[in-house]
């Protein structure tokens, strides 16, 4: 291979990267896709999956020199923490990016989340409003593929309806429901990337349990859906490719973006426009790590804001034995949530959260229903009494996440370590991380919430998390604004200091807000898919 040309080239394959080469491939435009790891056989995959003895969000996929990325279940592996907290939250390097192993959760969110300064004095406002992006949200829930229920979240007014209903709520869910009806506490179906019905030529949910690390069926969008599409319209990807530098010039623009591939070689990748959709940890660490004479600070770093105000939504993990079987450990792990809590004026003081009612037991916390056989093992039981034992034990299983919102702090970031690279010869990412009182205070009353809860479900043996759990989720690096001083892109995600460079994904996000952020990342990558349109038409 050569270096390679298009009119846009775009680094990284996840849902922003692919979304907007869907998007511009549709339209004519010439796309090349920079993708540092490989396209997923998804069988193999499971297998992986299965044969893991760490079974995480990651153990499904490569880890080491070639597509090196953070692990769940050791945060100091690719992570260079210097705390006072560890961010705990990872993702992986393949076609389709992080989608492949997410939970489907696809939730908008409400007006008042762009607005959370002006309204609560806290955070920032977005250069947007919820009605502006209103009608792209709708249009992400159709690309996505999107089951859900009007009303779901109750504080998001919706223009459309969801293309597909619901996924069927579980028999725990409904006995949730069931126990918190008339209560603060509204149990809704959770909106999905998730078909509850053959939809796009893709079958319906199979229930199969493992939606995090991988869904054997593909019923769970990824997004190498949009990557497979923007290939058949003429898009090029280039998988085990990795960017190692964005260069800009005198005239304020990139001239190109270096890369190494998997087997040494270098190349340029030149084009009229360049995307960066790397997630929040990795877009930050290209950029910084591009810096040269006209980017003193890094690559779209005039502001100093590039790494800073990492977010994630610090979840309290907390779990319980009803009294009565509610039958958890089938389906998706997910099918229904608690959303009503995730506004109000309490937001001054603390951080807003939504719940998530799991389907899979106390296996995140405690790795049941294998530790309670062990357990039950220990204390001698075998044969038909040990079977009837985990039966009953198992069938009580409850638990709950609740993710809570962060603040922006320009303290929490990411730099470049100072020494120690990875293969291509690029600076580590090192995180400073902490969550403040705000977060805190969040934290505390979800733990409320959930013994609130669980005292309705008739419960014992109640346990709270004693620290926060990450949720995989990456916010801020990059935010938008529309004052160069302080945001490294505008509404459209342009670039304030390039103006042919964007930056696509959560790492825009001025706020976190309480929704899971994977159906904002794609409204806002559709939007600002026509602003490069517009750009390249010279409009």
């Amino acid at each position: 291979m050569a270096d390679i040309e298009a009119e846009v080239i775009i680094v990284g394959s996840g849902v922003a990267g692919a979304l907007i080469a869907d998007q511009l491939a549709n339209a004519g435009v010439s796309v090349a896709i920079l993708e540092t790891g490989d396209a997923v056989d998804r069988a193999e995959a499971v297998d992986t999956f299965h044969a893991a003895l760490i079974k995480t969000p990651e153990s499904a996929y490569p880890v080491g020199p070639d597509v090196d990325h953070p692990l769940s279940w050791n945060p100091d592996y690719y992570y260079r923490q210097v705390g006072p907290a560890k961010f705990k939250s990872t993702y992986v390097k393949v076609v389709g990016g992080t989608t492949w192993h997410w939970l489907g959760t696809a939730i908008r969110m409400s007006p008042e989340d762009f607005r959370l300064k002006s309204r609560f004095g806290r955070g920032e406002d977005w250069p947007l409003s919820y009605d502006e992006l209103e009608p792209y949200y709708g249009r992400a829930e159709i690309e996505l593929g999107v089951s859900g229920i009007a009303g779901s979240p109750p504080s998001a007014p919706r223009s459309t309806d969801y293309p597909m209903p619901p996924i069927p709520q579980t028999f725990l869910d409904k006995k949730f429901a069931e126990k918190l009806a008339g209560t603060a506490y509204v149990v809704s179906p959770t909106p999905q990337a998730r078909n509850s019905v053959d939809h796009d030529d893709r079958p319906a949910c199979c229930g199969s349990s493992s939606c995090i690390p991988v869904c054997p069926v593909q019923a769970k969008y990824d997004a190498s859906v949009h990557v497979e599409r923007a290939v058949s319209k003429g898009a090029a990807l280039y998988s085990a490719t990795n960017a190692t530098r964005v260069e800009t010039g005198a005239d304020g623009k990139v001239s190109f973006i270096a890369f190494t591939r998997r087997d040494g070689s270098t190349g340029r990748a030149t084009g009229k426009l360049y995307v960066i959709a790397a997630h929040a940890i990795e877009t930050p660490r290209l950029l910084l790590a591009s810096a040269n004479s006209h980017a003193p600070n890094g690559v779209a770093n005039g502001s100093d804001q590039v790494g800073r105000n990492l977010m994630d939504h610090p979840s309290q993990l907390s779990w319980a034995t009803t009294l009565d079987p509610v039958w958890p450990y089938r389906g998706p792990l997910s099918t229904s949530g608690i959303e009503n809590l995730s506004v109000g004026d309490f937001r001054d003081e603390r951080g807003a959260f939504r719940i998530e009612i799991g389907n899979d037991g106390h296996s995140w916390p405690t790795g049941a229903p294998l530790s309670t056989a062990q357990a039950l093992i220990a204390e001698g039981l075998r044969g038909p009494e040990l079977d009837q034992a985990l039966k009953r034990q198992a069938a009580r299983h409850v638990r709950m996440a609740a993710l809570v919102e962060q603040l922006p702090d320009p303290d929490n970031r990411i730099t470049l370590h100072p020494t120690e690279k990875d293969r291509y010869g690029v600076p580590l990412p090192q995180i400073h991380y902490s969550i403040d009182d705000y977060v805190k205070a969040g934290l505390a009353a979800a733990a409320q919430a959930h013994d609130d809860i669980f005292t309705a479900l008739g419960t014992e043996e109640v346990h709270h998390a004693e620290e926060f759990n990450g949720s995989g989720h990456i916010i801020g690096t990059c935010r938008m604004g529309d004052d160069p001083a302080s945001s490294v892109v505008n509404a459209e995600l342009r670039s304030h200091d390039h103006d042919n460079l964007f930056i696509a994904g959560s790492s825009v996000f001025p706020t976190s807000a309480t929704a899971n952020p994977t159906l904002t990342i794609a409204a806002l990558s559709l939007r600002a898919a026509e602003g490069m349109l517009r750009q390249l038409r010279g409009e």
